[in-house]
């Protein structure tokens, strides 16, 4: 309600024509607006590469209104968000929250938005990139954040049979496009008869840690059987080359004894390396053993495939990576072991671990930080201690997590929430809601400091005082001697 006197002062205004003007630092932010980047710009202080990561984290330092000249690589203007996916699918959230905004949403145009592109080339030794459009960038700085190639051309005859009717039950999970989302809306479901084989591939991998849907599947299939939708030999078979489900012990020891308890064929050491229709159109999985190099032809009703992974060539190429094509960086600062302005976070960094996009979520503030640190010369203190977050499906409304850091130490939240009953029955729906609003925070035009507060930027002790360090047995000396004495003392 406004009072006599101020609907006076406003009418007096209204009928002078007089606009009233607020000073600026009354105003939002109250700092001035900066100039577009020219469009010919092409050196730089700090440039990201990659896509959803690469896009928060340029939005974050805006936000901290850093004074560097910016620019983000994207080969896709938006993308879907990996929290999304798997409530999308199956009809657990809006298909309106599957995406997260544009690349160019989030970035203000004081810093360079590249979309479109990738970089074909990367000469870290003269601190340049050569782009897919010709371009040539300069940096001081460089964040790789490009996750891994993951196609379902890595498995033959795969590209064709997932593009057949979705009632063929040919499923591949893949985070590229709405429409395959939408595609895979019925994944797992409809297994009428015979073996639903699920596939996971090699270590590391696009997905590691949420793509394990076999005890999901099981709820499903163990309610069509007593409905009699399902014939009674009907079962599900899980499939990798790896000799594990989950690298991290604890929560492998969960799933083994889940699947043993469930009657899930668990196949380890079997690499899927082709898919196709026999003579009688039937779908025959072809597999390698990875020990002896045997093929094993399988027959199958359905499959849900995660396809290979593998790092970009052009990061290989440059002597970026490691011996085993992840980004050679420091595991506590996420700096690179040998080019000292160069930082990497997400999938494609090296370290004994589980990539999923919660890590990428807690080693951001940690990349962000270190970063303003490097280009003010100062030590870097900012400090990654593994954190990652995995959710375990148990059916189609129950639901537990595991967490754990770097070696996989369990983390103090590790499997909290009883696999069964009301508890598990309430996490289902509070992890898949609380997953994507963190998300929505991470990926939203909407301009925050980033995570963990949002809000405002995290601090971090003095490496001398870092407890994580200590607890760790890592001598901050031995962090220091990486590159040298830092630029400048903090």
């Amino acid at each position: 309600m406004i009072s006599k006197s101020l609907r006076s002062v406003l009418q007096r205004t209204t009928s002078r024509n007089v606009l009233v003007s607020t000073p600026v630092r009354a105003s939002g932010g109250g700092a001035k607006k900066k100039p577009n980047m020219p469009a010919d710009t092409t050196d730089f202080d700090v440039v990201m590469v990659g896509g959803t990561n690469a896009a928060a984290i340029t939005k974050f330092l805006q936000k901290d209104d850093v004074p560097y000249k910016m620019a983000v690589i994207s080969e896709q203007t938006k993308y879907v968000m990996p929290q999304a996916y798997f409530g999308v699918a199956h009809g657990h959230i809006p298909s309106l929250k599957l995406e997260s905004g544009t690349v160019s949403s989030q970035v203000d145009a004081w810093s360079r938005t590249e979309v479109g592109v990738r970089v074909s080339k990367y000469m870290p030794n003269e601190n340049k990139l050569q782009l897919t459009n010709g371009k040539e960038f300069t940096y001081k700085a460089l964040v790789i954040a490009p996750g891994f190639d993951h196609s379902d051309d890595f498995i033959e005859g795969l590209p064709e049979m997932s593009q057949t009717h979705e009632m063929d039950n040919v499923f591949v999970h893949k985070l590229d496009s709405k429409e395959t989302v939408d595609r895979n809306y019925y994944h797992g479901w409809n297994h009428n008869n015979g073996d639903l084989i699920c596939y996971a591939p090699k270590f590391p991998y696009k997905g590691e840690g949420t793509d394990f849907y076999a005890l999901y599947y099981e709820s499903f299939l163990r309610q069509d059987k007593l409905q009699g939708r399902s014939a009674a030999n009907a079962r599900v078979q899980f499939w990798t080359p790896n000799k594990e489900i989950f690298q991290f012990p604890y929560a492998n020891e969960v799933a083994l004894d889940e699947c043993h308890k469930r009657g899930i064929d668990v196949m380890f050491g079997w690499e899927m390396v082709k898919v196709h229709h026999n003579k009688f159109g039937e779908k025959i999985a072809t597999f390698k053993n990875v020990d002896s190099g045997e093929l094993y032809e399988k027959s199958f009703f359905s499959t849900c495939i995660n396809p290979p992974s593998k790092p970009h060539q052009e990061l290989v190429d440059a002597g970026i990576t490691d011996s085993t094509g992840l980004v050679d960086v420091n595991p506590y600062t996420l700096q690179h072991d040998r080019y000292e302005n160069i930082f990497a976070f997400g999938d494609c960094i090296k370290g004994s671990t589980t990539r999923t996009q919660v890590a990428a979520h807690s080693q951001c503030p940690i990349v962000k930080h270190n970063v303003k640190r490097f280009m003010d010369g100062k030590e870097l203190n900012g400090i990654y201690d593994g954190y990652t977050y995995m959710p375990f499906y148990m059916s189609h409304s129950h639901a537990s997590c595991f967490q754990h850091l770097w070696d996989f130490e369990a983390a103090p939240k590790n499997h909290w929430v009883p696999q069964y009953g009301l508890f598990a029955q309430w996490y289902f729906g509070k992890q898949m809601k609380s997953n994507l609003k963190m998300n929505e925070a991470y990926s939203s035009f909407k301009k925050t400091h980033g995570p963990p507060y949002e809000h405002y930027n995290p601090t971090y002790d003095e490496l001398e005082h870092n407890e994580y360090l200590q607890k760790k047995g890592v001598s901050p000396q031995s962090l220091r001697s990486i590159h040298g004495a830092p630029l400048a003392t903090a």
